[in-house]
C-alpha cells in the first residue's frame, strides 16, 4: 500500500504536566503512515518564568524533526536576544541555526544517530570514537566544524515543520515555519496564531520564483507541498542568497500576543489534524471534551480518534501530534516580567504580524489562513 499500512497503528504516546501557571497534555499517533516522523518538545520550565512547547512534523524521514525536538529549545536559550528579553528574535535565530548545525561532520553524526537503519548504527559508532577524542565541549554555541569523512556534508535531504510557542508570564510568542498550526481559544473563539506556509501564497511564490524555483501541482519544485521548513537542504543551496531568500526557508513568522483573562487554552498541532478539522471545529471539540474530561492528553487522544480515517488514503491518514496547553490561572497584566520584557514597539513592528483579533479561524479545514 505504498506509504500506508494495511492496518493503522492507533496506539498513542501521551504525557501530561503542570505547574502553578499551566497544564499541558501532549500525544502522538502513527496512524496509517508506514513510519512515525513527528516529534515534539514540552518544557514547562525553560527557565524560571518561561515555558516552551513545539510540534515538529517531519517529511522524508524522522531525523530532522528529532533534531529539532532535541536542540531547538536549547538553542533559544543560547541566543543573546533571549538573554536580552527579545523572545521573537531568539526564536527566529534558533530556527535558522538548526540548518547550520545540521551541516558538516557533527551535524551528519547527530542526524545519523537520530535517523533510521544503518546510518543510526554508523552514527553511534562514530559518536563513541568522537566523544573519546575530546575534540568538542558539547556546548551548542561551540558547534565547531570538524575534519573527517563527512566534514563536507551539506545537510539533510529530509526536513521538518516547526511550530513553537513560548509563554513568559502574560506574553505568548509563536514562531512557525511550515504547515503545522498554533491556535488559541479566547472565550470559545478560535484565533490562528500562525499561518500555513503553502506554495500558493503570494509571498511564498515571490520568494520561490526569485530564487529560481518553481511550483508544480501545488508543490515546490514538484516535491514539497509546503514552502517553509527546517532541513531539505537541496532547496537551500544558492550561496549568493541569505537563508531567508532561498527557494525553501526555515525563516519563521513570529507572532506576539498579550494573554488576558479571556484566554482558555492553546493548541499546537501538525497538519494531520488540520486536514480533518478547522481551527474553530477543534476548539469547539476540545471545549466540549473538557466539560467531562480533566486529563488533557485524553482529550487529545479523542481528537485523534475523531480524525483518523476508516480506510487508507486521503484525509485522516497522516501522523498526528498535538499539544494542548490550558491556562490554570487567568494571566495577569501585572505579572512580573523581570526576566523577559515584552517586545518594544519597534521590535514588534519588525517581528509581529497583525494583532490578535484579526485572524479568526476559517470555517473549513481547506480554507487558507489570512494572516
Amino acid at each position: 500500500m505504498g506509504v500506508y499500512l494495511s492496518t493503522p497503528k492507533t496506539e498513542k504516546t501521551s504525557t501530561d504536566g503542570e505547574d502553578d501557571r499551566l497544564r499541558f497534555g501532549v500525544s502522538s499517533m502513527q496512524g496509517w503512515r508506514s513510519t512515525m516522523e513527528d516529534d515534539h518538545a514540552a518544557h514547562l520550565n525553560l527557565d524560571s518564568s518561561t515555558s516552551f512547547f513545539g510540534v515538529y512534523d517531519g517529511h522524508g524521514g524522522k531525523a530532522v524533526s528529532k533534531f529539532c525536538a532535541k536542540f531547538l529549545h536549547q538553542q533559544v536559550l543560547k541566543e543573546e536576544a533571549y538573554l536580552a528579553g527579545d523572545l521573537g528574535t531568539s526564536l527566529r535565530k534558533a530556527f535558522l541555526r538548526m540548518d547550520e548545525m545540521m551541516c558538516g561532520q557533527r551535524g551528519w553524526r547527530e542526524l545519523a544517530i537520530l535517523g533510521d537503519k544503518v546510518d543510526q548504527f554508523n552514527g553511534m559508532i562514530e559518536g563513541l570514537i568522537w566523544s573519546k577524542s575530546g575534540e568538542a565541549t558539547g556546548q551548542l554555541d561551540d558547534w565547531a566544524s570538524e575534519e573527517g569523512s563527512h566534514s563536507d556534508f551539506d545537510g539533510p535531504s529530509c526536513g521538518s515543520t516547526a511550530c513553537v510557542a513560548i509563554i513568559c508570564n502574560n506574553v505568548l510568542v509563536v514562531a512557525n515555519a511550515g504547515d503545522s498550526r498554533c491556535v488559541i481559544s479566547r472565550k470559545g473563539q478560535a484565533y490562528n496564531l500562525s499561518k500555513d506556509h503553502k506554495p500558493d501564497l503570494d509571498i511564498e511564490k515571490e520568494r520561490i520564483y526569485k530564487a529560481g524555483g518553481y511550483i508544480q501541482c501545488g508543490r515546490v519544485n514538484g516535491t514539497l507541498n509546503l514552502s517553509r521548513a527546517i532541513g531539505d537542504m537541496e532547496l537551500k543551496r544558492d550561496k549568493s542568497r541569505p537563508a531567508e531568500e532561498q527557494i525553501l526557508t526555515a525563516n519563521p513568522d513570529i507572532r506576539t500576543v498579550d494573554l488576558d483573562d479571556d484566554d482558555d487554552f492553546l493548541v499546537i498541532a501538525c497538519d494531520g489534524i488540520w486536514d480533518c478539522m478547522s481551527s474553530q471545529q477543534l476548539v469547539d471539540f476540545v471545549r466540549e471534551q473538557l466539560d467531562s474530561e480533566n486529563k488533557l492528553s485524553t482529550v487529545i487522544e479523542k481528537v485523534f480518534d475523531r480524525c483518523i480515517a476508516p480506510t487508507a488514503g486521503g484525509e485522516g491518514c497522516d501522523n498526528m501530534t498535538m499539544i494542548l496547553v490550558q491556562f490554570k490561572k487567568p494571566p495577569s497584566s501585572s505579572a512580573s516580567t523581570k526576566d523577559h520584557q515584552p517586545l518594544s514597539s519597534n521590535q514588534q513592528s519588525e517581528a509581529t504580524e497583525k494583532p490578535l483579533g484579526l485572524d479568526e479561524s476559517s470555517s473549513s479545514p481547506s480554507e487558507q489562513l489570512n494572516v
